[in-house]
């Protein structure tokens, strides 16, 4: 039953942050919100205190459950480590703690941490690194579905489905996403939960508070035969049947080994088991298919080419060169996100806008940072802010955000269409929301013009101007970010 309950938890656990991570509709990050909030590293940069006081009793009292039903990361390597048991039965030994390389990871995590490093804590988080997996490699395919449902309904005059964009946001993230995929799936398939025990801070910490728990896997001496079945299925390498022990730092509780052991010498219990004079039941236990694997990755899709009128192919814009990148609103500075954010790509995922990406600054180490050459930052929408598990983007309301200065916009007379073509243009003053851009005259080469002036006290830099400015492949008017956000 411990089994059966496990894999059960397990389904309902991947499929909601999946599902979470995809962005898809039925506004699905309030009602499967909870999820992203609970994981172990997010609630403590959230200072979620009664979230991680819940772990912590749950782990004295259970062990390391956490590990197996409510890390995602941890369910992918159950996966993977369920087809390695297909492809080789058997195959796991006990081996000792590496306490030593626990405690080093853990150390270098914590330094990285404090001193805001983004490339460490952002690489071997748990739930970031499956974040990545899934907004990386597995959104595009999911888009590609909905895009081919929406052409399928536009055909029958039904608009069921709406069609979305699908473009790389990141090629550093994209390799670093298949890198970590590829890594941990062959980690999981060879030795089971290897990087859990080695390397993932999360499951030092807790392994810290599992050695004693209340309940745990205990051996039965008098009926144990010695068939060493426990310790060849155990994917901790926790288990030493020679010695009638397990390593209650490393088990993650997952009861392979109960399900594995024919002569019921295994309990999992508060109490050691002490042998009644009854029958060995030598039924076989029922096996219980595990969840679907995930699909392979695929090559991304990639954007038709804009045509205005069927005429003149218009070109793709390319992001400016920012001294200040520019973080969401209720992110308070760039440097509050490095401190903070632990990369999960939630946000970014969830972006209707398409103005998030993940940073390739290492200092920033894909953290999102937003771009306008897709979209612009609408000020009616707060999505980034409801979504964020850790506070580095803390919840705000419209009213608020439309007071948040992130950024200021800045014109560059070289790109702008007045003076390059000789048209008149005003694109960035009829559609800024602030009414922070007005237009002035100028003496240009061809007499007098109208160009844009901004005024920096009112200009929130919502990307508007930059975005639709007609100007390629640079905008002739671009948003410069704050280094502090500031009410005005």
């Amino acid at each position: 039953m411990l089994r059966k309950l496990r894999i059960l938890l397990q389904v309902v656990t991947i499929t909601l942050v999946t599902l979470l991570l995809l962005g898809i509709g039925f506004q699905v990050h309030l009602w499967a919100g909870w999820v992203a909030k609970i994981q172990f590293f997010p609630a403590i940069l959230a200072l979620s205190f009664g979230v991680l006081a819940l772990l912590i009793a749950a782990t004295l009292i259970f062990g390391r459950l956490y590990c197996s039903v409510v890390c995602p990361l941890g369910i992918m390597q159950d996966i993977f480590s369920w087809i390695g048991g297909k492809i080789k039965k058997n195959r796991f030994y006990y081996a000792k703690e590496k306490l030593w390389l626990r405690m080093v990871c853990l150390v270098v995590f914590i330094i990285a941490m404090i001193i805001g490093f983004a490339p460490v804590t952002t690489l071997i988080e748990p739930y970031s690194a499956y974040s990545r997996i899934v907004n990386s490699l597995f959104k595009p395919l999911y888009d590609m579905l909905n895009n081919w449902l929406a052409s399928i309904d536009a055909a029958n005059d039904r608009y069921n489905f709406t069609e979305v964009q699908i473009w790389m946001r990141s090629v550093t993230t994209f390799v670093v996403a298949i890198a970590t995929l590829v890594i941990l799936g062959a980690l999981a398939m060879w030795k089971g939960r290897l990087y859990c025990n080695t390397v993932c801070p999360v499951g030092t910490l807790l392994s810290l508070c599992s050695r004693y728990p209340l309940l745990r896997v205990r051996f039965d001496k008098d009926k144990c035969k010695n068939c060493g079945m426990c310790e060849k299925n155990c994917k901790a390498q926790a288990i030493d049947f020679k010695e009638g022990k397990v390593d209650y730092a490393r088990c993650v509780v997952c009861g392979d080994c109960l399900a594995k052991c024919k002569f019921d010498a295994l309990h999992y219990t508060a109490k050691k088991p002490t042998s009644q004079p009854k029958p060995v039941d030598t039924e076989r236990r029922a096996f219980l298919v595990g969840a679907a694997v995930a699909g392979t990755t695929a090559a991304l899709a990639q954007t038709q080419m804009k045509v205005d009128g069927g005429l003149a192919v218009i070109e793709d814009k390319t992001a400016p060169k920012r001294k200040t990148p520019i973080t969401p609103p209720g992110s308070v500075s760039a440097r509050n996100m490095q401190k903070h954010c632990t990369a999960c790509q939630l946000c970014v995922s969830s972006c209707p806008n398409n103005v998030l990406r993940p940073s390739t600054d290492m200092m920033h180490f894909m953290q999102p940072t937003m771009s306008f050459e897709r979209g612009y930052c609408r000020p009616e929408c707060t999505r980034c802010s409801e979504v964020c598990p850790t506070g580095a983007i803390k919840l705000i309301t419209r009213e608020e955000k439309t007071m948040q200065h992130i950024g200021h916009a800045v014109w560059i007379k070289d790109n702008c269409v007045v003076l390059t073509d000789g048209v008149s243009c005003g694109n960035c003053e009829r559609h800024c929301p602030t009414g922070a851009i007005t237009m002035v005259d100028y003496e240009g080469p061809n007499g007098t013009v109208q160009v844009p002036a901004v005024d920096e006290n009112k200009c929130i830099g919502c990307g508007a101007c930059e975005n639709l400015c007609p100007a390629r492949p640079f905008s002739a008017i671009y948003v410069e970010g704050n280094v502090s956000h500031h009410i005005g």
